[in-house]
């Protein structure tokens, strides 16, 4: 009742780091840093996400919210970024600096590429022994949202939300996911289980990231040839 007071659609949650919305986004905020590495390059990433329907991509938004924040919270965990540490450690923290994954002349709110900041991604690959490579628009919006959908089925497992439409709720109206793709639960059923199941171990087998394989209700739905929309209809 106090939500919808306060004109705001609620959601009821359980607790746990990032709740629902941040915590799937910090699975796509690792996957941008992994294409970066991995060969793509900011302006590629956030056309692959703009063009998916989203209104901004992951680093124009990290700009736009400022790097430091994400910097802190690393910080904090004890963990790392190359690319973004990096930039923070330049003193290239988003808008608020005029320079960050883009540059912002003159105050610009909209930004431009940066060849100085494309050469610094491809030295920490270089610095990493990686091999750069290119991404089509498919590839890079596999790579960002599988996992996303990943810890969606995860954080059903737990109980953190009641049903699959809990999740596709808060990320259409909380976090900007294109109305008519219907949620990211709703689209990974569109898109296929066993499909996104086997993306996933092959990412988790490309990295050594054993936390991309397959969560195991995504892999038992994958299995049965079931959907998240199935399962909410047995509940």
């Amino acid at each position: 009742s106090l939500g919808r007071a306060l004109g705001k659609i609620p959601v009821i949650v359980g607790v746990c780091f990032g709740f629902v919305g941040n915590r799937m986004l910090s699975k796509r905020t690792a996957a941008a840093e992994r294409l970066l590495i991995a060969g793509a390059l900011p302006h590629e990433v956030d056309a692959a996400v703009t063009g998916f329907g989203f209104r901004m991509g992951p680093f124009a938004m990290a700009d736009l919210a400022g790097l430091d924040i994400g910097w802190r919270t690393r910080q904090s965990l004890g963990t790392k970024a190359p690319v973004a540490d990096t930039l923070c450690e330049a003193g290239r923290l988003g808008q608020k600096t005029g320079k960050g994954y883009y540059v912002y002349p003159d105050g610009a709110r909209s930004g431009q590429r940066d060849p100085e900041v494309e050469r610094l991604i491809e030295k920490v690959s270089m610095d990493l022994g990686v091999e750069r490579r290119s991404f089509t628009h498919d590839d890079i919006i596999e790579r960002l949202l599988y996992p996303m959908v990943n810890e969606g089925a995860r954080i059903l497992e737990e109980g953190i939300v009641a049903r699959t439409s809990d999740i596709d709720v808060i990320w259409l109206n909380g976090y900007g996911w294109p109305a008519w793709r219907g949620g990211p639960m709703y689209w990974a059923d569109q898109v296929g289980l066993a499909k996104i199941a086997e993306r996933l171990e092959a990412f988790a087998s490309e990295s050594g990231d054993d936390s991309l394989r397959p969560a195991p209700l995504l892999r038992r739905l994958a299995d049965e040839g079931q959907t998240f929309t199935s399962l909410a209809a047995k509940r």
